[in-house]
This record gives C-alpha cells, sequence and structure tokens, in this order.
C-alpha cells in the first residue's frame, strides 16, 4: 500500500499495524490452501473476522477510520456465510477485502479529493487542476480493478476449485496490482506532460 500524508498515518503503531495486516491479507489464501485439510474452514473465516475487526479498531489512520465501517459489515457477511457455509466464509476474505477497499475509493470519487490525489499531494501540495483530473482517472481505474478483483474471487470461491481460487486470490491478483502500481508511476510522468499538467 502507499504511503499516506502525516494527518493519514496517525501513530507509528497504525503505520506498523497496517503493514503487518496487509501481509497477512496476502498470506491468507496461501495458508487457507496449505492448511484446509489440518484445520476446520469455520478457524480460517474465524480468523479473517479477527483480521478485519483488528484492522478496524487497532490501527489508528484517518484512513483506518474510513475503513472502519466497512469492514465491521465485512465481519457480518462473513459471520452470517459461516452460519450456511463453512468453505464459502472462509473464501470470501479476499473479496470482501477488495470490496473495501473499492468502496473507499469509489466514496472519494463522489466526494472529493480522490485517493489518489491526496496520496499524490505527499510530494505536491500544489497540485494543478490537470493534476487533479489525472488521479481522479488512476483512482477510476483502481475501483474499477478492485471490484473485478471481487467479482472473480467471489466466483472462485463459489464455484472454482481451492487451488483457483488460492491461485488468483494469493498470486494473480497481486501480480496485476503490481503491474498497475508499477505502470502507473513509469507512464504518470510522460501522461502529465502529454496532459499539460
Amino acid at each position: 500500500m502507499p504511503s499516506f500524508p502525516n494527518s493519514w498515518k496517525g501513530r507509528r503503531l497504525g503505520g506498523l499495524g497496517a503493514v503487518l495486516f496487509t501481509t497477512l491479507a496476502v498470506i491468507y489464501p496461501i495458508a487457507v490452501y496449505f492448511f484446509h485439510d489440518r484445520a476446520p474452514f469455520l478457524l480460517f473465516a474465524g480468523g479473517a473476522c479477527c483480521l478485519l475487526l483488528l484492522r478496524a479498531f487497532v490501527v489508528r489512520s484517518e484512513l483506518s477510520t474510513m475503513l472502519r465501517a466497512p469492514m465491521l459489515v465485512a465481519v457480518g457477511v462473513i459471520v452470517a456465510l459461516s452460519a450456511l457455509d463453512a468453505a464459502i466464509a472462509a473464501k470470501a476474505y479476499p473479496a470482501v477485502l477488495s470490496v473495501i477497499v473499492a468502496t473507499v475509493f469509489g466514496n472519494s470519487l463522489r466526494h472529493p479529493p480522490s485517493i489518489i490525489e491526496r496520496i499524490a499531494r505527499i510530494e505536491d501540495p500544489h497540485l494543478t487542476v490537470t493534476g487533479q483530473a489525472y488521479c481522479r482517472k488512476v483512482t477510476w481505474v483502481w475501483t474499477v480493478w478492485l471490484v473485478a478483483n471481487a467479482v472473480v474471487a467471489t466466483g472462485l470461491a463459489l464455484w472454482g476449485s481451492l487451488d483457483l481460487w488460492a491461485l488468483w486470490t494469493g498470486l494473480v491478483s497481486y501480480l496485476v496490482m503490481g503491474v498497475l502500481f508499477s505502470g502507473e508511476i513509469m507512464l504518470r510522468p510522460w501522461l502529465l506532460r502529454r496532459a499539460g499538467a
């Protein structure tokens, strides 16, 4: 995840907590894949709920405050799914995580400045109007990707094999995010020059 300005970082513990929970989110599908035959799916679903609750209440930052309500809703969804199908509930975590972040990104498009603009203002507090418009487009790209990722992860959780679900949620989706992130960084100077920013 990119860094946020001081008003977003909160305490140093919050920043370390965000890194920790992001790492756990990456590891989660791998853990489910390798240990599902040694532990009940209900245990993984409970672990996912704990991760969401810890992320909502332990990490102190403005971003975490924005994420809190969606995370509590996500916990409710996983708990409800657990009562119906523990295996589906255990595999719901990556999808609901994408929905949470997509919600925050999408909401920032409705209530500017966009998330990407807030990040960009770390380096350039006096961002031009063209730069703001560019940041809005990048926020749209991330929002669309996050929604698409949630749809694919949900489809694989419901109808795909555990192998495909783990491959997508534990590897492919992060590779795509890496390509989007690094590609945007490389193309940003050229795109801003072309836009006259």
